[in-house]
C-alpha cells in the first residue's frame, strides 16, 4: 500500500479549509484517512498550519510521501529541513 500526506477539502462551498491526512494513494481526495495529522487554512491573515510534528515524523519514517503541497506545508513548519 502506498501512503502519501496529502491535503483533504473540508469547509463550505467558497469557503476552502484543508486537513492534513494520511491515506492511502488510490483513495480519493476526501476519502477515509489513516491518521489526521494537522489542518490548515490559506482564508486567514496569516495562515493558519497546525502540523503534529510527531505524527509527521513517524510517518514519514514509515514512508510516507508527502504531496508538493503538504511538503512545502512541512518545510514552512519546519519539520522537514529547507532545500537551498
Amino acid at each position: 500500500m502506498a501512503v502519501r500526506m496529502r491535503l483533504a477539502r473540508v469547509g463550505a462551498t467558497k469557503q476552502p479549509a484543508y486537513r492534513v491526512v494520511v491515506i492511502d494513494s488510490r483513495s480519493p481526495r476526501d476519502g477515509r484517512a489513516l491518521d489526521i495529522i494537522g489542518h490548515y487554512n490559506p482564508r486567514t491573515e496569516p495562515i493558519e498550519l497546525q502540523i503534529d510534528p510527531e505524527k509527521a515524523s513517524r510517518w514519514l519514517s514509515q514512508g510516507a510521501r508527502p504531496s508538493d503541497t503538504v511538503e512545502r506545508l512541512l518545510r514552512r513548519a519546519g519539520i522537514l529541513p529547507d532545500i537551498g
